[in-house]
């Protein structure tokens, strides 16, 4: 069944009278290499932005399409916040560490204080479960937690390309670090780079 993103989440809290309901989500946890990348956005309470129906999980969006809809969010958003989580925190305390760190830093870097976060799929620790509600498949459900999925992914994608000019042997730009069947292949030819998971016992690879 197909699944749209909507304002039901939202709505439920800005009908309480709560007007600053923040997304969460991250992009990059799976991945082989680079950083873990979470944003948070805060949507205008009932505000309908003329290009809103392209909203959407940011995996089933083109990269042409993320990118101009980050421009359409961030232009709208009552304000947003991108978190980074680097390759030493992933390898030395694990990515369900580093995501829940950068998941906690996107949300309390905002500008301003959210008074309820929906946030994709698991609760952030260290933020009190009553001010939060975690939504199997969020990002596929709520505006607002779309909303930040592109946001991160763009910014990510960017990070990607960037490291790219560093370790162009890898192709990083093209699979932006993520264990396709050419980045293992690349691993297998040129072994691990410094911006590798070696948490995630890519050592198999090589």
């Amino acid at each position: 069944m197909k699944t749209s993103p909507t304002f039901d989440y939202e709505q439920i809290f800005w009908e309480k009278g709560l007007s600053y309901i923040a997304g969460a989500d991250e992009v990059g946890k799976g991945a082989f290499a680079g950083p873990v990348v979470a944003a948070s956005v805060i949507l205008p309470a009932n505000k309908i932005f003329f290009s809103l129906e392209k909203i959407n999980d940011s995996k089933k969006l083109s990269s042409k399409q993320r990118e101009e809809l980050d421009l359409v969010i961030k232009a709208n958003a009552v304000c947003y916040n991108i978190a980074t989580v680097g390759i030493e925190i992933i390898n030395r305390s694990g990515i369900g560490v580093a995501t829940d760190m950068a998941l906690y830093e996107a949300v309390m870097g905002l500008p301003a204080l959210a008074q309820h976060i929906l946030v994709d799929a698991f609760y952030i620790k260290k933020i009190p479960s009553t001010l939060q509600t975690p939504i199997i498949k969020g990002d596929q459900k709520s505006y607002t937690i779309a909303a930040a999925s592109i946001i991160a992914k763009v910014y990510r994608d960017k990070l990607m390309r960037d490291l790219d000019k560093q370790y162009g042997n890898y192709q990083f730009a093209k699979h932006k670090g993520y264990g396709t069947l050419i980045h293992r292949k690349l691993i297998k030819q040129y072994g691990l780079s410094p911006i590798h998971r070696t948490s995630f016992n890519l050592q198999k690879f090589v």
